[in-house]
């Protein structure tokens, strides 16, 4: 048996190429870029309400299904060692029965939500991100240098 496993979560985009994120400080949703995520320029994500740096931005949705897919795995691989154990004592005065297969944990794909949201353009590092259009008129922070921006374009 292997220790290690990998699963991997595909996470939709909107329409516009836009994925959402929660931040961990306040709950606020936003979205961006997946591409801006994964660049190596940028080096933390600000929440665009609260302006703080969270450790990670998993939605719910997200982290229930890694949950589940992880459950599903451990259930699987404890079932695969009791059938091992089942065909080793198979014969013998002792045997030992692995029963039914482990119900699984419905694992519900994971939509884009949250629609109503404005793409707001940040001169400051020339990248957008969707935001609520409270925080559009408001003022909200950059939430790739964290810069406080009243005059979002």
């Amino acid at each position: 048996m292997s220790d290690d496993f990998r699963m991997t979560i595909s996470i939709p985009a909107d329409d516009d190429g836009y994925v959402l994120l929660k931040c961990p400080n306040c709950g606020t949703y936003f979205k961006v870029m997946p591409a801006d995520i994964e660049d190596d320029g940028i080096l933390e994500i600000f929440c665009p309400s609260c302006g703080l740096v969270g450790n990670d931005y998993i939605t719910d949705d997200v982290l229930e299904l890694a949950l589940a897919m992880t459950e599903n795995k451990m259930k699987d691989m404890i079932y695969e060692e009791f059938k091992k154990m089942e065909r080793q004592f198979s014969k013998g005065s002792l045997t030992f029965k692995a029963g039914n297969p482990p119900k699984h944990e419905p694992e519900n794909p994971i939509r884009s939500g949250i629609e109503a949201m404005e793409i707001v353009n940040f001169l400051c590092c020339k990248r957008s991100a969707k935001i609520k259009p409270i925080l559009k008129m408001t003022g909200c922070y950059c939430p790739f240098c964290g810069v406080k921006n009243y005059e979002v374009e």
